[in-house]
């Protein structure tokens, strides 16, 4: 189970210094077996893209980055420029920790039911910041719908 939180909040609503989202490494899945670690999935939140971090989609959009779809019509990123600029404003700001448990589902929808951590979606529909983030996200996914796919 690992957390972040922020040195500069990325909205004005939120507090910076606190915890602000939850994740769990490896995801259960009923289906298969997952196969992130702990090491690929904080990969994947400070070098990766949009398209493999809703963390980073949320970051990015509450930035103001530019969403754009990228290869086929489907995937989205801030393009390599909007990704650079989040990956070192995350450098700056962002802090994560972790705690080993056995069954970390469990204690990711405890933390999530039991704590304001704003920028969860999942199981998070109680949080007060909830609407503001879906909103936020989805303006920015439609704006790239409306942009051209870019290279």
């Amino acid at each position: 189970m690992y957390g972040w939180h922020f040195g500069q909040a990325p909205h004005a609503a939120l507090e910076a210094g606190r915890l602000l989202y939850v994740g769990i490494a490896p995801r259960f899945m009923a289906s298969r077996a997952s196969t992130q670690n702990l090491r690929k999935r904080v990969r994947h939140h400070y070098r990766g893209n949009a398209s493999v971090s809703t963390l980073r989609l949320t970051l990015g959009c509450l930035l103001g980055l530019e969403l754009r779809r990228v290869g086929s019509s489907r995937r989205m990123t801030f393009g390599k420029l909007g990704e650079a600029e989040l990956s070192a404003w995350m450098a700056e700001h962002a802090r994560v920790c972790w705690v080993e448990t056995s069954e970390p589902w469990k204690l990711e929808a405890r933390l999530i039911s039991e704590f304001d951590v704003p920028l969860n979606l999942d199981q998070n529909t109680h949080n007060p910041f909830y609407g503001e983030l879906k909103r936020i996200r989805a303006e920015a996914r439609a704006r790239a719908r409306e942009l051209p796919v870019s290279a």
